[in-house]
């Protein structure tokens, strides 16, 4: 007689937390002071100002915006100010960077905010695979906020993990 085929992993305490999930919703985009300079070199104020002006802030609304300058140049601080203030009524998101910086930024506001008291004394998988790039710095920042809580903790898929965190029985009552 067959035994039925028994999925331990279903079957296990696992707790998987996934990174993709998290994720917050919108489109990413980098707007570039750049391409807005004289000759890529100088920024003049008054034809700066006319483009902030005319340019149309609504095809920022409900997105994520990383503001910074490609061009090897120095740009006045109060030009980034402006370009912020002009996206402030659309974009949900502004800030100063690349688009890994704007990134790492959104993980660690929604990091900040996760209540990581559901995982106490929980095993969990810190899931590796995903769709979309997460930021190397949001694995190391919930790495550090599981250890505070986590009976275990594990890297991967649940069917093949990397063990990186075990709690001493003794102080199995700490987490």
């Amino acid at each position: 007689m067959e035994q039925p085929i028994i999925n331990r992993v279903a079957n296990s305490t696992l707790v998987t937390l996934d990174l993709e999930e998290m994720r917050p919703d919108g489109p990413r985009i980098f707007f570039d002071l750049g391409p807005l300079l004289y000759e890529g070199l100088v920024l003049k104020e008054k034809e700066f100002r006319a483009y902030v002006q005319a340019h149309d802030w609504s095809q920022y609304t409900h997105c994520h915006v990383a503001i910074d300058c490609t061009a090897d140049a120095i740009v006045p601080t109060w030009a980034f100010m402006l370009v912020s203030m002009s996206l402030q009524p659309y974009a949900k998101t502004i800030v100063n960077g690349d688009l890994k910086k704007l990134e790492e930024w959104l993980y660690g506001q929604v990091l900040a905010r996760t209540d990581w008291g559901i995982y106490t004394g929980a095993r969990v998988v810190v899931k590796g695979c995903s769709k979309v790039e997460v930021p190397l710095s949001a694995y190391v920042e919930v790495s550090h906020r599981l250890r505070a809580v986590a009976a275990s903790i594990m890297y991967g898929e649940p069917c093949s993990t990397v063990p990186l965190f075990k709690r001493p029985k003794s102080d199995a009552g700490k987490a």
